[in-house]
């Protein structure tokens, strides 16, 4: 399990909402909100701070709230993200209660050099997040996969993941985590698109010639 500890303040609602919230951003803070065990609540956190300790925001992380008198564990469960200034500007918590489960998602990792790769096939990683039900000491920091006997036209799937102590998978178990294919079955799909690209060409030029032929069958009758 990971978990970090956030410094922040709590604030006031404000009913020009959307001018507090730039006077925070202006003072280097992001505007936040707590939702979960109690009534909303409003906050904002350093986002020097933050950026330095969440280089990937991911939901599986316990965030620990220090808020001067009390604490709160917390998980992030959205963010808006301004993409021209590449910064976060608002951030939705969820608290969480140590005894209750957690409906959350960790994320999937490969390791190892797959054999089938070796042999000119390609790996490709389908899903990179597994849904999981859990209490909060029991979640997991990420599920590692080792594919390095993972030969050509093989695949791992959900129900290949060894069982973790009290944490229940959520995704369907044939659903496949990765696989390596050939080089082949990667490109087979350009003919095709190339075919069907020229299929209405092709119909076109028959279009084109049909009256030309009634033209000629005209002219010589």
């Amino acid at each position: 399990m990971n978990k970090l500890t956030l410094s922040a303040e709590t604030r006031t609602t404000v009913k020009n909402r959307k001018g507090e919230n730039y006077r925070l951003r202006r003072e280097g803070k992001i505007p936040a909100v707590v939702y979960g065990a109690r009534e909303p609540m409003m906050i904002s956190v350093d986002e020097t701070e933050f950026t330095k300790k969440f280089k990937v925001i991911n939901e599986n992380v316990i965030v620990t709230l220090d808020l001067g008198k009390e604490t709160c564990d917390v998980l992030v469960k959205d963010y808006q993200e301004d993409l021209l200034l590449n910064k976060i500007v608002h951030l939705d918590f969820y608290a969480i209660d140590p005894n209750r489960v957690l409906h959350t998602r960790i994320p999937v990792r490969l390791s190892g050099s797959a054999k089938g790769v070796k042999e000119g096939g390609i790996l490709e990683q389908l899903l990179h997040e597994i849904e999981v039900e859990c209490l909060p000491k029991n979640m997991p920091e990420k599920i590692e996969l080792d594919v390095s006997e993972l030969a050509i036209h093989h695949s791992i799937h959900i129900s290949d993941i060894t069982a973790l102590a009290d944490v229940k998978f959520l995704n369907a178990p044939d659903q496949v985590i990765c696989h390596v294919v050939t080089k082949a079955a990667e490109l087979e799909e350009a003919p095709k698109a190339e075919a069907v690209a020229a299929a209405p060409a092709e119909g076109e030029a028959a279009a084109a010639a049909a009256p030309a032929a009634a033209a000629t069958e005209k002219k010589e009758g």
